[in-house]
C-alpha cells in the first residue's frame, strides 16, 4: 500500500510558520525593551576589556534602508543600534575616575555579510566623547588594556570601516614628558577644502616668520621658496625630452589621477596646557570621518601650536590615521634656536640665531622604524639662507638623521652661537643662562654632550659665499658632521681662506666626562696680502702661508678645552715679499720710515718665517718664532696662555747693514686677547736715551753714535728650518701633558755650536736649553744679551 504525504499542505504550513515565527521576531525585535539587556551587556563588555563598563541611558535597536546600497540589496534593512551614557572606567591608580565617556554611540551593521560571519559595520558615531589619557613615570597608562584572550578563536570577524564624530574632549598628562593639556574638538559648521586652508596656512606662517626673522627675512624666505617650486617645476618640464622620462612622467601622472581625492576639513580643534613646563597653544583641522579599512584614503590634518618659542605649523594628509602608515604635509618651522626642538622631537640640533624654515615633510611608519623626510625645504637662519633635504629614521639602537644642507649667502656671525661665541644678549633671547665674562674671548658656554646619544647623525653643510666683516679673509665654508654614540666629528670643518684652505679634523667625546677632544689642523696655501685684505701696505705683499696643528684636550666648552689643550703648532712661509714699510718699523729705523714716507714703498724679500710652538696644558711656548728677510730678522719669545687669556710676547728686531737714527729696542705684546698692548721696552730705549744725551753733553756729533746699528747679524737657517718643519706635528692622547721632544736641528746646532750673535737666538737658545745640555749656547745667549 503506497503512502502519500501531503506536499502542498506541509509547504503551505512550513512558509506559514516560518512568516509568523518572523513576523514575531521582528516584533519582538522591535518591541522589546532592550535596556533589560543592559547589564548583560556591562558584564560582557566588562569581561572582555578588563575595566567597568556601564550603559545608564537608553539602548535601543531599530532597522534602517541603507543609503548607499543599490539595486534590490537597498530593500534589504540593517539593525541599528544606539546606546546613551556610556562609561569606561579607569585603573585604580589613574587620577580621574573615567577613562571615557559618550554621550550617545550609534551604529548599523550589513544584514547579508552575516552570513559568511562576518560583522560589517559601515560607520561608527560618537557623540560627545571625552577621553582622558594618563602616563606615569614608571611606564603604566591607561589607554592600554588587557582584553581576554578566548580560548578558542572566534569564527566572527570584525569589520569597522569609518568612525565619525561631532564634538569632543580630550585630557593628557605625561608624567615623563611632563605633559598636561586639554583638547576641545568641534564642528566647523560647515566642510572647508584642503586647497583654503592650505592657503590660509601660508599667510598665517608668512607672519609668524615675520615676527622671528623680521619682515625682510620673511619676504626672502617667500622668494627663495618660489624659486625652488621654479626651479622644481622646470626640472619637472625638462622630462618629456627623453622616451624614458616621458613614459615616467606619464606613469606618474597615470598614478596620480588614480588617487583619491582629499575629503573636506570637517572638525576644528584647539589645545592649551604645558608641554615638559613649557606652555602649549595651538589649533587646527582635521578630516570629519576617519577611516580605518580604507588605507588609501587620505585623511585631512592641519596645525598650529606654539611650544615655547618655538612655532609648529603643518596642513596635508595622513594615510591611514588608525595606524599612520604615511604622512604627506607641507611643514612650516620658527623659533629662537633650533636647539628648542630637542625637547620636542628629540633632535639635538645646534643653537643658532632665530630662523623659519617651509618644506615638505613626508613620513612612512613601518616596523623597521619609521622614516621622516623633510624634503627641499628652504628657510632663513639669522641673516642667512638655508636650503636642502634631511632624513630621520627611527632605527635601533639610536635614530638616525641624515641630510645636505646649503647656504648660498652665509652669514658669519650667524656661526657664533653654535659655540657660544655670540653675545650676552643674543644668549638670553634664545635662553641661554651662561654669561659671557666680559673679560674672556674664548667662549664660556658649555656644550650640551648629554644630548648627543639621543640620536647618531651623519649631515653636510656647505656655506657657498660667506657674509663678513672686510677684514676678515674667509670666503666659503664645508663641513661633515658626523654623530655616533654622543662621539661629534668634523671631517673636515674647511674654510676658505685667503686664497687658501684651513681644514680641521675635531673629533669631540662626549660619552666621558669631562669631554675629551682632538684636532688636527691644516692650513694650506694662505695668501699673505689676502690675509689683511684692509691694509694697504700688504696688498703688494707676496708669499704664502702653510701650517699645521695638532692638539688634545679636555672640558665640556670651548674655554675649557683651550686652557686644557696639549701638542704643537706650526706654520711656515716662503718665497714671498713684504713692505719694507713694515720691516723697517718693525726695527723703529726712524729715518728709513721717513723716507719710505716720503720717497717709496719698495718691497723686500722674505727669505723664510716660521713659527714653532709647543702647547702644554694651554700655554703656547715659541721653540722658534722669526721672520727673515733680506733687511732684517725679527725674532719673537714667550709665551701665549690659553687658560687666562694672557700673552706675553718679545719682539727682537736685528736690522741687516747700516741704519742710522735707529732705535733697535724690543718691542713686546702683553695683556689679553681682549685687550692686548703692544709697545716699545722703555728699559732699552731708557739706556739709548741716555746715552744719547750723555755723549750729546761732551759732542753734538756723538750722540748719533748709539743710534747707529752696525749689521752684525746672521741669517737664519731657511733650509735647515724649513726641512725640520716639514715634520707634522703631535699631540699627546686627551688629558695628558706633551711630551718633551729632542731640539729640532736647527736648533741642536746653535745649541751645541760655537757662541755667535745668531739672529733668533733669544727664542731658539731657550728651547734648547730646555733639550741640550749646558755649553757654549749658554755663553752664546750671555754675549747675545750682553749686546
Amino acid at each position: 500500500m503506497a503512502l502519500r504525504f501531503p506536499v502542498g499542505k506541509i509547504a503551505a504550513w512550513f512558509v506559514a510558520v516560518l512568516a509568523t515565527t518572523m513576523a514575531a521576531l521582528v516584533i519582538v525585535f522591535l518591541t522589546f525593551d532592550w535596556n533589560r539587556a543592559r547589564p548583560w551587556i556591562d558584564d560582557k563588555v566588562t569581561q572582555a576589556i578588563g575595566r567597568q563598563f556601564h550603559i545608564t541611558g537608553d539602548l535601543k535597536v531599530g532597522w534602517q534602508r541603507p543609503p548607499s546600497e543599490t539595486g534590490w540589496r537597498r530593500w534589504v534593512p540593517w539593525p541599528r543600534f544606539s546606546a546613551q551614557n556610556i562609561t569606561i572606567a579607569n585603573p585604580d591608580w589613574a587620577r580621574q575616575p573615567q577613562f571615557a565617556t559618550l554621550d550617545e554611540i550609534d551604529f548599523q551593521v550589513e544584514v547579508l555579510p552575516l552570513l559568511a560571519r562576518d560583522i560589517v559595520i559601515p560607520t561608527i558615531n560618537l557623540v560627545n566623547p571625552s577621553i582622558d589619557l594618563e602616563r606615569l613615570n614608571d611606564q603604566r597608562n591607561n589607554w592600554t588594556f588587557r582584553f581576554n584572550q578566548p580560548t578558542e578563536p572566534s569564527t566572527w570577524n570584525l569589520k569597522l570601516h569609518d568612525i565619525a564624530f561631532e564634538t569632543g574632549h580630550v585630557a593628557y598628562a605625561d608624567q615623563i614628558t611632563q605633559a598636561d593639556m586639554q583638547v576641545v574638538v568641534d564642528t566647523l559648521g560647515q566642510p572647508v577644502p584642503i586647497g583654503d586652508v592650505m592657503k590660509q596656512q601660508e599667510q598665517a606662517s608668512h607672519k609668524s616668520s615675520a615676527q622671528v626673522v623680521g619682515e625682510s627675512g620673511a619676504t626672502r624666505l617667500h622668494k627663495q621658496v618660489e624659486a625652488s617650486a621654479a626651479s622644481s617645476a622646470t626640472a619637472a618640464s625638462s622630462g618629456p625630452a627623453s622616451p624614458a622620462s616621458t613614459s615616467a612622467n606619464t606613469g606618474t601622472t597615470s598614478q596620480q589621477q588614480s588617487k583619491p581625492s582629499v575629503p573636506p576639513y570637517g572638525l576644528g580643534w584647539t589645545v592649551k596646557g604645558t608641554y615638559k613646563k613649557t606652555a602649549v597653544s595651538g589649533s587646527g583641522k582635521v578630516g570629519g570621518v576617519l577611516a580605518l579599512q580604507d588605507t588609501t584614503r587620505p585623511f585631512p590634518v592641519q596645525a598650529d601650536v606654539k611650544i615655547g618659542d618655538t612655532h609648529i605649523a603643518l596642513a596635508g594628509t595622513v594615510t591611514a590615521p588608525a595606524h599612520l602608515a604615511a604622512l604627506d604635509l607641507k611643514l612650516w618651522l620658527q623659533g629662537v634656536s633650533m636647539a628648542h626642538l630637542y625637547p620636542i622631537a628629540g633632535v639635538p640640533l645646534p643653537e643658532t640665531p632665530p630662523y623659519a624654515t617651509e618644506g615638505r615633510l613626508v613620513g612612512q611608519f613601518t616596523e623597521n622604524g619609521n622614516v621622516f623626510k623633510y624634503e627641499n625645504f628652504t628657510g632663513r637662519v639669522g641673516g642667512s639662507d638655508l636650503n636642502g633635504s634631511t632624513v630621520y629614521v627611527g632605527k635601533k639602537p639610536r635614530p638616525m638623521l641624515s641630510g645636505e644642507l646649503v647656504s648660498n649667502l652665509l652669514q658669519f656671525s650667524d656661526l657664533a652661537p653654535i659655540i657660544g661665541a655670540d653675545t650676552n644678549a643674543s644668549k638670553a633671547k634664545r635662553g641661554e643662562r651662561t654669561r659671557q665674562p666680559s673679560n674672556k674671548a674664548v667662549p664660556v658656554e658649555q656644550f650640551k654632550t648629554d644630548r648627543w646619544k639621543a640620536i647618531d647623525a651623519d649631515v653636510k653643510f656647505t656655506g657657498r659665499r660667506i657674509i663678513k666683516d672686510p677684514a676678515l679673509p674667509i670666503t666659503n665654508l664645508y663641513t661633515h658632521v658626523i654623530m655616533t654614540d654622543g662621539v661629534l666629528t668634523f671631517e673636515p670643518l674647511k674654510f676658505g681662506v685667503a686664497g687658501g684652505t684651513l681644514a680641521s679634523n675635531i673629533h669631540l667625546d662626549g660619552s666621558t666626562a669631562p669631554l675629551k677632544g682632538r684636532f688636527a689642523t691644516q692650513a694650506r696655501h694662505l695668501k699673505l696680502k689676502q690675509l689683511f685684505p684692509t691694509v694697504k701696505t700688504m696688498q703688494s705683499a707676496l708669499g704664502e702661508v702653510n701650517g699645521d696643528a695638532a692638539l688634545s684636550a679636555t672640558g665640556n666648552s670651548p674655554a675649557a678645552l683651550a686652557a686644557t689643550s696639549n701638542g704643537e703648532v706650526k706654520a711656515l712661509i716662503t718665497d714671498g715679499t713684504i713692505s719694507r714699510l713694515y720691516m723697517e718699523a718693525a726695527g723703529l729705523n726712524v729715518l728709513n720710515v721717513v723716507y719710505e714716507k716720503l720717497f717709496g714703498k719698495r718691497d723686500v724679500k722674505i727669505n723664510c718665517a716660521a713659527a714653532d710652538f709647543v702647547v702644554t696644558n694651554g700655554v703656547l711656548e715659541s721653540r722658534v718664532f722669526a721672520l727673515d728677510t733680506e733687511n732684517a730678522v725679527i725674532d719673537t719669545d714667550g709665551h701665549i696662555d690659553l687658560q687666562t687669556e694672557q700673552m706675553d710676547l718679545g719682539i727682537h728686531p736685528h736690522t741687516k747693514g747700516l741704519r742710522v737714527v735707529t732705535l733697535r729696542s724690543p718691542l713686546y705684546v702683553k695683556g689679553t686677547f681682549k685687550n692686548p698692548h703692544v709697545g716699545v721696552n722703555a728699559g732699552a730705549l731708557a739706556v739709548r736715551g741716555g746715552a744719547v744725551v750723555g755723549l750729546g753733553l761732551i759732542n753734538p756729533l756723538a750722540a748719533l753714535i748709539p743710534l747707529i746699528a752696525p749689521s752684525n747679524n746672521k741669517p737664519l737657517p731657511c733650509a735647515q728650518l724649513l726641512a725640520d718643519m716639514r715634520a707634522a706635528p703631535d699631540a699627546p692622547p686627551a688629558g695628558q701633558k706633551q711630551r718633551e721632544k729632542a731640539a729640532p736641528a736647527y736648533l741642536a746646532s746653535d745649541a751645541a755650536g760655537p757662541a755667535e750673535d745668531s739672529p733668533g737666538s733669544t727664542a731658539r737658545t731657550q728651547a734648547a736649553r730646555k733639550t741640550a745640555p749646558a755649553g757654549p749656547a749658554a755663553a752664546s745667549e750671555a754675549q747675545y744679551r750682553g749686546r
